[in-house]
């Protein structure tokens, strides 16, 4: 059973989502425009099913009201019995009301852990400020929480702050952490690469580190197995399979392939011995699929 590790849905009668919703403002992973619509888990589902999976794990992504997102996925996973789906919600870690927000989402069956978004894309950090985060004490405590809690942190952030961002993580070893999109390697030249997997190694070093083979496309429109061959085989090489997971980042991704195409050029670089873990053991672990 192949599992997606991350993946986002979205009604948008039920659920409001201001960044998707904004007509004519092109965003760092390209024109929104074709997935400004409803993207449902039946579509979802008939994608992955041909290419074998039969779970997954829906990622908060940017609503209004992150708890009515949160409420809306349970409800779809309760409507599904039959596709195992876990969730990863959002909570801001630095609010003086953590401990309610964390209470109310534990609330939920397939709350598994929290994102909250520490850097995206330069141009869009500086607008946003997010990068700060890593400057809070109250988001360190709110990341030492979330273990005590027996909940994981998705990280996403930009290769500049990796370093930063692992002085952080040490201080919170009983925090599963998974990376999202490989660390976001934007610059894609080899020197580009080469800063990246430099400054992977001080997340990689981390023993409560995981890492996401997912969103390869946003940075590279035009990627290809070949193109991004260097990245895959990097994660591999410092987490090992054990903690390296698939994830498509679908709809976002399929601005760029379809999802054929993107388990496709992951079966290409990943080595047959490493697919298991890669496409089912470490997110059945991490997740805590039953």
């Amino acid at each position: 059973m192949r599992i997606d590790a991350h993946h986002h849905l979205w009604d948008l009668s039920a659920v409001t989502y201001p960044w998707l919703m904004e007509k004519g403002v092109p965003r760092f992973f390209g024109d929104p425009t074709p997935i400004q619509r409803n993207y449902l888990l039946p579509e979802f589902r008939a994608d992955a099913e041909a290419q074998g999976f039969k779970a997954s794990v829906h990622i908060q992504v940017g609503a209004a009201d992150p708890w009515a997102e949160a409420q809306w996925v349970q409800s779809v996973a309760d409507q599904f019995p039959d596709w195992p789906l876990v969730q990863v919600a959002f909570c801001d870690l630095t609010a003086d009301d953590l401990d309610a927000q964390l209470d109310r989402l534990q609330t939920l069956q397939s709350v598994r852990g929290v994102r909250q978004i520490i850097g995206r894309a330069p141009g869009e950090d500086s607008i946003t400020g997010t990068n700060a985060l890593l400057h809070n004490p109250k988001f360190l405590a709110g990341l030492k929480q979330l273990g005590t809690r027996g909940l994981s942190f998705d990280l996403q952030l930009l290769p500049e702050l990796m370093d930063m961002t692992a002085d952080v993580l040490s201080q919170a070893p009983e925090t599963p952490i998974a990376l999202c999109h490989a660390g976001s390697p934007h610059d894609r030249t080899l020197l580009g690469l080469q800063k990246w997997a430099d400054a992977l190694k001080a997340l990689s070093n981390q023993p409560q580190a995981y890492c996401k083979l997912s969103g390869l496309g946003m940075f590279e429109h035009n990627w290809s197995a070949e193109s991004v061959s260097p990245i895959v085989s990097t994660c591999l090489s410092q987490f090992g399979a054990e903690r390296c997971m698939f994830g498509s980042n679908f709809p976002v991704d399929s601005l760029s392939s379809t999802y054929q195409e993107v388990v496709r050029r992951h079966q290409e670089l990943i080595p047959t011995s490493n697919q298991s873990e890669v496409f089912h053991g470490t997110a059945k672990r991490f997740y805590r699929f039953e």
